[in-house]
């Protein structure tokens, strides 16, 4: 484990491109394996999770080339084997469950020895995925050990979903695309991940339509050929360095952005005051802007953000924001509407100095404004509330440390060295034993 390093309080300034979704990264070296012909995926971060599913995928025969200076990934699934499966994923992560449906097809019979892991937030809900291939035509048997079996093909399935789960939606395409008939899914999540994974199976042959809705129809091919595919910037990080500028005062600019993806995300931000303007395909905020909430115009009732699944705001990004809003002028409620456990990371936010109070699992009332402090604080296992602490330390004159906050390298690839490059004094310590 290794704790950072903050010096806070420096304006942060500058421009810079930000990395590929990680998100988008999985689920694609997942699709690979729905044809033998070679795939190229660029725009590739370099991440803890990436280097997992790739060795997995090496280990089941894959041949993965992964050049890290030009950020792709070249790969053949032509001789991956059941025999070399030992019926072990690396469960501790998000890809592991996206394998479900691509290695099924691949070798018809699966068995899954491990337990299911989990996040912070939560365990990964593994039930909605099995559902999803009985609904598909696979047998599936739990005796101890949960074994999964097709005997030729997927057959074509209409599901309609009772959550927009991301991951269960992500399962059905790869499972639809080379099923026999036309499949359906309604209330299917449409996350910019979401349509990355359905515009590289396109191009691979897959013939889906509906790509950013919440109805998807799939028509079954027989077969997919290779492709090379760009992975779309990363939203989350996009909003953290522009979150960044505003929070100390500088003027950030990044580049690449997909635009169709943020008018919500920038309304969000002038909710607390925070002006983002388009340059081209680039962001800007500029520097020393007024932080401020935006009062409502129904008296008595709070200014909010609520976070949901896609197109609504991005739950992901709430930690950000609260950690913005600690800077800015007025209330604001925060409302997670996924996660219960999403705002347990909030006391060692409040060893800052902040205003914080819990309304309940799922909300939260930010006072902003309240002199901040350095810290000594705790990282949670949860990515975005590590980035949100790290923020918090960065807009605070004064050494600040947090604890164990490996997490933020499982998104961010080569963080403390974009934050520097904005002028951040930051640095990675090894924690001692």
């Amino acid at each position: 484990m290794a704790n950072l390093i903050i010096n806070g309080g420096k304006k942060l300034s500058g421009t810079i491109t930000p990395s590929g979704n990680k998100n988008s990264v999985l689920p694609l070296l997942c699709a690979s394996l729905l044809t033998d012909e070679e795939v190229t995926i660029k725009n590739v971060p370099e991440l803890t999770d990436v280097k997992l599913l790739v060795e997995s995928l090496k280990s089941v025969g894959s041949k993965v080339e992964w050049n890290q200076k030009t950020s792709s990934i070249k790969i053949n699934n032509s001789k991956t084997s059941r025999s070399f499966f030992k019926n072990d994923f690396p469960l501790g992560m998000r890809g592991s469950i996206l394998l479900f449906a691509p290695l099924l097809h691949r070798m018809k019979k699966l068995v899954i020895k491990n337990k299911i892991g989990g996040c912070t937030l939560g365990i990964r809900e593994i039930d909605p995925h099995l559902e999803i291939l009985r609904r598909f035509g696979a047998k599936i048997k739990n005796g101890g050990q949960i074994s999964m079996e097709i005997k030729d093909r997927f057959k074509a399935a209409d599901v309609w979903l009772d959550y927009m789960s991301v991951t269960t939606t992500e399962n059905f395409i790869m499972a639809a695309v080379l099923a026999k008939g036309k499949s359906k899914i309604t209330n299917a999540a449409s996350e910019p991940h979401v349509q990355d994974l359905c515009r590289f199976l396109n191009q691979s042959g897959a013939k889906i339509s509906g790509i950013g809705t919440s109805t998807l129809e799939i028509e079954g091919v027989k077969k997919l050929k290779g492709t090379s595919f760009k992975v779309g910037s990363d939203h989350h990080e996009i909003a953290t360095l522009l979150a960044l500028g505003a929070m100390t005062g500088g003027k950030v600019t990044v580049k690449e952005v997909p635009l169709d993806h943020f008018p919500l995300i920038i309304s969000s931000f002038a909710k607390l005051g925070v002006e983002i303007k388009a340059e081209g395909n680039s962001l800007v905020v500029k520097e020393k802007q007024d932080l401020k909430v935006k009062p409502t115009y129904t008296k008595n009732v709070l200014q909010k953000i609520e976070g949901a699944p896609w197109p609504y705001f991005p739950v992901d990004l709430l930690p950000l924001m609260v950690a913005l809003a600690t800077k800015a002028k007025g209330t604001i409620m925060f409302w997670n509407k996924v996660y219960e456990g999403g705002f347990f990371w909030v006391p060692e936010m409040i060893k800052f100095g902040a205003h914080i109070v819990v309304s309940d699992p799922h909300r939260i009332i930010v006072f902003g404004n309240n002199p901040m402090k350095p810290a000594e604080v705790d990282a949670p296992d949860v990515i975005r509330a590590t980035v949100a602490l790290a923020m918090a330390a960065l807009a605070i004159k004064g050494e600040s440390t947090i604890k164990n906050a490996d997490p933020i390298l499982r998104a961010h690839p080569n963080f403390t060295y974009k934050i520097k490059s904005l002028g951040a004094d930051i640095r990675w310590e090894a924690e001692q034993d």
